[in-house]
């Protein structure tokens, strides 16, 4: 009994324990036996048992949001982003499958990584305290340092580590400094009570000076310009699985503790910080978008491509006062399948052993002679990357513009349709070169069986998934309302 009601106070946290007790026996598995199959199996169960958790504790529990230990608010929010990022998980772990079967080093290991930082992501969406913010986001940053850098045969995978490794430090450590103004000023760290200390000295200069290091921090892990600069070649230089996972689970983490913290530290009420936050997003946009149009590597202009859409995002931050959360949970939805899908496709192309991946724009030409299926999945991802109708990403960039004009943001506005149709010329250049005329000899391509395979399915099922969002995207508009942020008293 004791036992039990000593544990009990962590009972809303059941699917980061789920992960973790998985983490725990992968490690005995590999201690005991190492085979890929297996550990591979055991991660996808413990992944699949946390969401089943996430779904019993929303629609059949119904116990709602909870406080657990002073560091964590478990609540719609928390929940909606843990289930998408295990989604996320679930996906990059079945792309890692087939991408490092045929790696003839230390295979299980990387499942381990994976779990790892997937529980820090979890808990990073429940944060509500500069603590279980910081220690959660560490616990999410030092196991994708060895994901990026796994396959070091392949010197731009190591330097792809390193480089993230170092400039990350860097963010993690302005990250602190700022934490450390704003406890010395205010003498909390838990963002309920820095909302209620800091609602009358937000002009204070060590307190903007602590605001200002965290938005930096933030900036840099949501890859947002002019803090931009790693992420292209940590994009280009990691194994395939292991960029999607930065470039979805790492990022919704980030952006779930980031909304968390901006809205119940009262920290959008500062003026200036809408000034910064809108200058960031306008320098994202055009950033992100110009240097694409110039890229040739697939990879690099995907990582271009992630930093203006988190542009996009953050102009539906800013404009929180009229939209809701919901906005910001749709868009990271729609963005996290068409990446996956994007991704997805250039892992199944890929090998632990090609020096450079499938990462050329030139690799993929005439695809669709050889491979029209994977080539409709490369289709439909860089359509709902533009935004095109009848995509999911049509539908993500249509309520965050909704919520710009709802705002009179007119400029943000102008800025997201100005973005989208320089975004344009890139994906379609990518689509052009699917449809031409094929190499007499193909250097890269996908094994003939991907279809059946289980990161072939998994490819297919979320094209499949972002053209019925795009058509009815009612489902994930209610999922979406579910997804409130709320002040625990």
């Amino acid at each position: 009994m004791d036992m039990i009601s000593t544990l009990k106070p962590l009972a809303p946290l059941a699917p980061v324990i789920i992960v973790s007790l998985t983490a725990v026996l992968v490690m005995l598995l590999v201690a005991i036996k190492r085979q890929h199959d297996l550990i591979a199996t055991a991660t996808v169960i413990g992944l699949n048992a946390a969401v089943a958790c996430i779904v019993w504790q929303v629609f059949f529990q119904n116990s709602g949001p909870q406080a657990v230990m002073g560091l964590f608010v478990v609540d719609g929010f928390a929940l909606f982003n843990m289930a998408l990022i295990l989604i996320a998980s679930l996906a990059c772990c079945t792309l890692a499958h087939a991408y490092i079967d045929s790696y003839q080093h230390n295979r299980e290991e990387l499942y381990l990584l994976l779990l790892i930082a997937v529980a820090g992501g979890m808990l990073m969406t429940a944060s509500s305290h500069m603590t279980s913010f910081f220690m959660s986001l560490e616990l999410l940053s030092i196991p994708t340092y060895g994901l990026l850098a796994y396959t070091h045969e392949r010197s731009k995978s190591l330097e792809s580590g390193i480089k993230y490794l170092v400039l990350s430090a860097t963010a993690s450590a302005a990250l602190l400094m700022g934490m450390a103004f704003l406890y010395s000023y205010t003498g909390t760290m838990d963002f309920r009570n820095l909302g209620q200390i800091l609602g009358q000295v937000l002009h204070e200069p060590i307190v903007v000076m602590g605001f200002g290091l965290i938005v930096i921090a933030i900036a840099f892990k949501l890859s947002l310009a002019p803090f931009h600069g790693w992420t292209p070649d940590v994009y280009q230089g990691a194994p395939a699985p292991a960029a999607t996972f930065l470039a979805t689970v790492s990022k919704v983490a980030m952006l779930a503790v980031a909304v968390r913290f901006l809205l119940v530290s009262s920290s959008l009420a500062m003026e200036g910080l809408h000034t910064v936050l809108a200058t960031i997003a306008v320098l994202s946009i055009l950033v992100g978008n110009l240097l694409a149009v110039r890229q040739v590597n697939l990879k690099r202009l995907l990582g271009y491509s992630s930093i203006a859409h988190f542009g996009y995002v953050l102009i539906a931050i800013i404009c929180l006062g009229v939209s809701s959360i919901a906005t910001v949970s749709i868009y990271l939805v729609t963005y996290v399948l068409t990446t996956i899908g994007a991704f997805g496709a250039v892992a199944l192309m890929s090998s632990p052993y090609s020096t450079t991946e499938a990462e050329s724009i030139a690799d993929y030409r005439g695809l669709f002679w050889r491979r029209p299926v994977l080539t409709a999945v490369l289709t439909v991802m860089m359509l709902s990357l533009a935004g095109i109708p009848l995509t999911a990403g049509f539908i993500g960039k249509f309520f965050v513009i909704m919520a710009a004009v709802q705002n009179m943001s007119w400029f943000l506005a102008a800025m997201i349709i100005l973005g989208s149709a320089i975004g344009l010329y890139y994906y379609l250049r990518v689509m052009v070169v699917l449809y031409m005329t094929p190499p007499d000899t193909p250097r890269i391509d996908a094994q003939t069986n991907w279809g059946v395979k289980a990161g072939g399915i998994m490819v297919l099922l979320t094209s499949l998934l972002v053209l019925l969002l795009g058509v009815y995207p009612q489902p994930l508009i209610k999922l979406a309302a579910l997804a409130q942020i709320v002040v625990m008293r």
